[in-house]
């Protein structure tokens, strides 16, 4: 069974509440459908009630497939604000909220932060800075992390890793040039997000072009303190660095560069890159000479699971960034859950 089908299987066994704000959009709608009606989610539709219906009604689906939240609801919106208002930390007060959740994309994160939804999912009618403002205002970042940032993964045929042909790596997507504290807050993150998508005990490794002061310079320094900031963070995690790629993943190669105890080198199943000009050159390498299949640009930093999909992606790539999403979701809550 390869990633996806085993993702797919996950979600089915604990569908997800999703919420789509741009509702009407046909390609959304076709994706949460399909995703709803196979029993990988349960997809709500939030925006103006009446415009959905039509949609619905024209393009042929099953309403019942759907919860639909009509953002001029009243009661509920006013619901909505006095819970989130009530939590701690939050950025915007009653009257600020009252004028954004005008806003499909605002009401959605709303109800994701006050538990109404497990996951926003947006990304075609908004742009990646519409939901990345809105995300940071409204669900906020976790403890610790300063940036936004993503992971992908990476099945690559001929990888024979330590977990078998899976490899995750971030950020390849969407912070450019990450200084000692964003970058191990990337790691952090990576680490956080493999555990709620796959159930991984993570092995980070951070890279350079230096395997533990082989090599010097200001790029070596930002790698070494972004692991002493990450293991400062979350000691409990197993990041370590700074390698270079084959000491990160090789057994043999670490044994000869690593001279010291690593819970990681040689057996890295997260990579972090340095920066976005190695991150993008490295995943489009391995999807090139590694004819890897590439899943995501994920998101992650955020309190909550929020997800913006291609606005060019096909719907089997909607669909599949949706369920991905969803299991995250439910990782998550698994992870808030006491021993």
């Amino acid at each position: 069974m390869g990633l996806l089908e085993q993702i797919y299987e996950k979600a089915k066994e604990n569908p997800q509440r999703i919420a789509f704000p741009e509702a009407v959009n046909e390609k959304m709608m076709q994706a949460a459908y399909e995703t709803g009606k196979e029993g990988y989610i349960i997809p709500v539709l939030v925006g103006n009630a009446d415009e959905i219906r039509e949609a619905l009604s024209a393009r042929g689906y099953e309403e019942d497939i759907f919860t639909i939240v009509d953002i001029r609801e009243e009661i509920y919106k006013k619901k909505l604000i006095d819970w989130y208002v009530a939590l701690p930390h939050t950025l915007l007060k009653e009257k600020a909220l009252n004028r954004r959740m005008q806003n499909p994309l605002y009401y959605a994160m709303v109800m994701e932060a006050v538990g109404e939804a497990d996951v926003t999912f947006a990304g075609i009618d908004n742009t990646t800075g519409d939901v990345l403002l809105a995300g940071q205002m409204v669900i906020g970042l976790k403890p610790g992390i300063s940036t936004i940032s993503s992971i992908g993964l990476c099945d690559i045929p001929e990888f024979k890793g330590s977990e078998g042909s899976l490899l995750a790596i971030g950020d390849s997507a969407v912070c450019a040039n990450p200084d000692s504290g964003q970058l191990a807050g990337i790691a952090v993150s990576a680490c956080d997000t493999v555990r709620e998508l796959l159930g991984w005990e993570p092995r980070c490794a951070m890279v350079s072009y230096s395997t533990l002061r082989s090599g010097q310079g200001e790029l070596v320094d930002k790698v070494t303190e972004a692991v002493r900031i990450a293991n400062e963070l979350r000691p409990e995690l197993a990041i370590d660095g700074e390698f270079q790629f084959d000491a990160a993943v090789s057994p043999a190669v670490a044994a000869k560069k690593v001279h010291r105890d690593s819970r990681v080198a040689g057996k890295a199943n997260v990579i972090i890159w340095p920066d976005l000009n190695v991150g993008n050159v490295g995943v489009k390498l391995i999807q090139q000479f590694g004819h890897a299949d590439a899943y995501g640009p994920m998101l992650q930093g955020f309190n909550k699971v929020v997800c913006d999909c291609s606005r060019g992606a096909p719907v089997s790539e909607i669909k599949g960034n949706i369920v991905i999403s969803a299991v995250r979701a439910a990782g998550s809550k698994n992870q808030e859950e006491p021993a």
